[in-house]
């Protein structure tokens, strides 16, 4: 191979007939370069992209044939549970849940698009907290970009015929001499909470709802009264899940926003469970003071009395030639399950995410 230098001091190859072998290697070795030069070019080994640096930051080098992939994001929304109150209490409904990457169960909550991005633009992330049925009607919403899922309703309680609220899914009904309906749930988000018995006792409220089905009426015999089960969605592993106690794992499903149970009054033998996604069990004498809560980042509404719904999540998905930066968020990012791809799981926070 000929190199001649020539005035304008660019360095001709033109001598040689192959290609030219640049230096390579991972994301972690780029990074680890002290003081990058603009104008630095490098192949990337874990992307298979080049990449030159502009001064500021590494940005992947467009080439014919080698196209940034376009920045599609798969994304699973799911809002803070809802809580429960005293007093024969209905179960709390879970978080509302969107998502565009599908589910193996229930809800029709799959037929939702992906959004295609834009680098260099700030999105919002919101992960919504699950609230306390004394203090709040609803759970908090969740927010990536221009999806919204609403925050569970909460369930009813003291006074004994108060009805659930509405929500992303909706409370359920308060038990007691009159009985109450369960609130409603969003379109696309969630269920219906159940309606809780009219009549003598034992007093028995009304299961939450859930994402993938309505709370069960609270009745005197069982199993009224257990949480609607949410919704499998498995944007992330089981394994992952698991690893960062993110959703409720059944198997190879990961399951988000189950209902809480309904409690009962005068019944000690009865009991009334939450429904499979995070949802708290409902409570029932000798112990009906106890709070169930619904498990964190799964949106999960909650069970007992006085009782705390569960933290909601977002979860992305996109192409491994992009990184991001956020702020005002807590999250995690696993590269290497899914080949190409990058799951981005946000736990709590409100902040902004940027792809570059």
């Amino acid at each position: 191979m000929a190199l001649t230098g020539v005035s304008t001091s660019v360095v001709d190859m033109s001598g040689d007939t192959t290609g030219l072998v640049i230096a390579k290697g991972t994301t972690a070795e780029r990074d680890a370069i002290s003081s990058p030069q603009a104008g630095m070019i490098r192949n990337n080994t874990e992307t298979d992209r080049v990449e030159v640096y502009n001064g500021t930051d590494w940005r992947n080098l467009v080439e014919a044939g080698n196209a940034i992939p376009p920045l599609v994001v798969d994304f699973l929304v799911v809002a803070g549970g809802g809580g429960t109150r005293n007093d024969s209490p209905g179960g709390g409904g879970a978080g509302g849940l969107r998502t565009s990457y599908g589910s193996t169960s229930g809800g029709g909550n799959n037929a939702e698009n992906a959004l295609t991005l834009i680098t260099s633009t700030a999105y919002t992330v919101t992960v919504g907290n699950g609230t306390n049925g004394a203090t709040s009607n609803t759970g908090e919403d969740s927010v990536f970009d221009s999806i919204t899922s609403a925050g569970g309703g909460r369930g009813g309680g003291s006074p004994s015929n108060y009805p659930g609220f509405n929500g992303g899914s909706g409370g359920g009904g308060a038990g007691g001499l009159y009985g109450s309906a369960g609130g409603t749930g969003t379109t696309n988000q969630g269920f219906a909470g159940g309606t809780s018995q009219n009549g003598g006792l034992p007093y028995t409220g009304g299961g939450g709802g859930g994402a993938g089905a309505a709370g069960l009426a609270g009745t005197a015999s069982a199993p009224g009264g257990n949480g609607g089960i949410g919704v499998a969605v498995n944007i992330l592993p089981a394994t992952q899940a698991t690893n960062l106690n993110v959703g409720e794992v059944s198997g190879s499903d990961v399951y988000y926003a189950g209902g809480g149970g309904g409690s009962v009054y005068d019944s000690p033998s009865t009991t009334r469970t939450g429904g499979l996604g995070g949802g708290g069990g409902g409570t029932s004498a000798p112990t009906p003071n106890s709070a169930n809560a619904g498990t964190p980042n799964t949106g999960g509404g909650a069970g007992g009395v006085n009782a705390t719904g569960g933290s909601g999540v977002v979860i992305i998905r996109y192409s491994s030639a992009y990184s991001t930066t956020k702020t005002g968020l807590i999250s995690s990012v696993d590269s290497t399950t899914a080949p190409g791809e990058k799951i981005e799981v946000f736990t709590s926070g409100t902040g902004t995410i940027t792809f570059s």
